[in-house]
């Protein structure tokens, strides 16, 4: 069962859906019980930032997500601003991230002349890294949907395993063994999204 996080933020119901086209078990829940059984977590976040951290912290669901993460091995995917909380925190607030990888989410810097407009807004194509069982058996030239002001910055490669131009190649997937973040909306992503997911269910 993937256990959809449901900490007051997220599109919940478009990435539940998507789960159920795939038959795949899935749940959203802030139940403590359901997330402690589940196989896979998925953490949504839209919005800011700080938001979305006060809440996850207070919610009373943080430590236990950790300790099932960081302890237990389970896979967790992070999308988004979920994706985002893993790291050490956002240039777009002040809350400290989870930490959970080597990296900071920063503000896009655009050159002035490039005629781009941040929030980065639509379809944009992806370019897989370092393999990794997210892309397997991936339509070509996957294209994803992103909607984001920020993104994530490592302090160096060995986690990123898909990066994205806008303006310039920045990150926009990551692996750190069990856990797994993207910047884009996989959910409104059609078939590149569904793929995506029932890839993230079938990690072993």
């Amino acid at each position: 069962m993937v256990a959809i996080i449901d900490y007051g933020v997220g599109n919940l119901t478009s990435i539940l859906n998507m789960h159920r086209r795939l038959g795949i078990d899935a749940v959203i829940t802030g139940d403590a019980a359901l997330i402690g059984q589940a196989d896979r977590l998925l953490i949504p976040g839209v919005g800011h930032f700080d938001t979305c951290m006060q809440n996850f912290s207070n919610s009373g669901l943080r430590s236990l997500v950790e300790r099932r993460a960081l302890e237990g091995g389970v896979p967790v995917l992070g999308i988004c601003v979920g994706a985002q909380m893993m790291t050490r925190g956002s240039e777009e607030g002040r809350e400290k991230g989870l930490g959970w990888v080597n990296a900071d989410t920063v503000r896009f810097r655009l050159n002035g002349n490039s005629g781009l407009k941040v929030p980065h807004m639509g379809w944009t194509d992806l370019k897989p890294g370092v393999a990794s069982g997210l892309w397997a058996e991936m339509p070509e030239e996957p294209r994803f949907y992103f909607a984001h002001s920020y993104h994530f910055s490592f302090d160096s490669p060995e986690y990123v395993i898909g990066t994205a131009d806008y303006g310039y190649d920045f990150a926009c997937a990551f692996r750190k063994g069990n856990i797994y973040g993207v910047q884009f909306h996989p959910e409104k992503s059609h078939k590149y999204g569904m793929k995506l997911i029932a890839n993230f269910a079938a990690l072993s």
